[in-house]
């Protein structure tokens, strides 16, 4: 692939909540890839390819005088991207029984040690959505199940899918480098019987999952939900982020026809992941 060049951009956010939220949303919809949140504000990327000088002028939140921006650009090669996610990434705990963690962590005492090398990929634990799925995928039984991770980023939430002893799962994701990575994180973690495929729903066929995981983005999930409904087998469950508190009311909407009722939300901030039984 070559050394793929990034354009950094350094954005100091005051107050963080709910702008980091609002610019992370903006900046994904507009072509970047990944996202790094700190304590001051967010590192976001993108493919120098995909950038042009005036693409953050369509970034709405930054025109809103109720919070405070600041940025600085760069340029960051492929190869330096685990040096400077090194710097920003901190171990994640979910509950008691999770820990999402780099190989230079230390090694947790937890039920679920889950070790993540994002690269350019979405899904670490540290944003709300990721951090969520997470709490769901603990507080329900998987042993035997089959699963799909739809937009499966890192593969996080389809490892510890298998670590909860899922039988068949599937993870897939359009992005090519997302692709890439839960590849390699799947075998890092020693779940090989996950299988990660690059595309789109139109991969599922007629293959049915007793649990499908959702985290996109709220646009993409409303295209597909007849699909996930299609593809889930009698009471199967459907857990669905990526969204804000508001649209759950939208979300359900889209759900109901397809036979797929609400059940419960869990919310960190102004997102919110929800469980549909089927």
């Amino acid at each position: 692939m070559g050394n793929t060049i990034y354009i950094e951009y350094n954005f100091t956010v005051s107050p963080l909540q709910p702008a980091s939220d609002i610019l992370i949303a903006e900046l994904g919809e507009a072509g970047f890839e990944s996202f790094v949140e700190n304590e001051t504000g967010l590192l976001a990327y993108i493919q120098k390819n995909d950038w042009s000088k005036n693409l953050i002028d369509t970034i709405e939140i930054l025109e809103n005088t109720e919070f405070s921006f600041h940025y600085s650009v760069k340029e960051i090669e492929q190869e330096n991207w685990n040096a400077t996610w090194e710097q920003n990434f901190n171990a994640i705990q979910v509950g008691e029984q999770c820990v999402v963690r780099a190989p230079f962590h230390k090694k947790p005492d937890v039920d679920y040690d889950i070790v993540i090398e994002p690269k350019m990929s979405f899904g670490t634990g540290h944003h709300e959505t990721t951090h969520m799925m997470l709490q769901f995928i603990l507080e329900h039984d998987f042993e035997g199940k089959s699963v799909l991770d739809m937009g499966c980023g890192t593969g996080v939430l389809a490892i510890l899918s298998a670590m909860k002893g899922a039988k068949l799962i599937h993870a897939i994701d359009i992005d090519n480098w997302c692709y890439l990575n839960a590849k390699e994180n799947v075998q890092r973690n020693g779940v090989d019987h996950v299988e990660v495929f690059e595309g789109d729903v139109a991969l599922l066929g007629n293959t049915t999952y007793d649990v499908i995981i959702a985290n996109i983005n709220r646009n993409i999930l409303l295209e597909d939900i007849p699909t996930y409904a299609k593809n889930l087998a009698p009471n199967g469950i459907l857990f669905v982020s990526g969204f804000y508190q508001d649209d759950i009311f939208i979300i359900s909407e889209k759900c109901n026809p397809c036979g797929l009722k609400f059940e419960k939300n869990i919310q960190r901030n102004d997102w919110v992941a929800v469980k549909y039984v089927f």
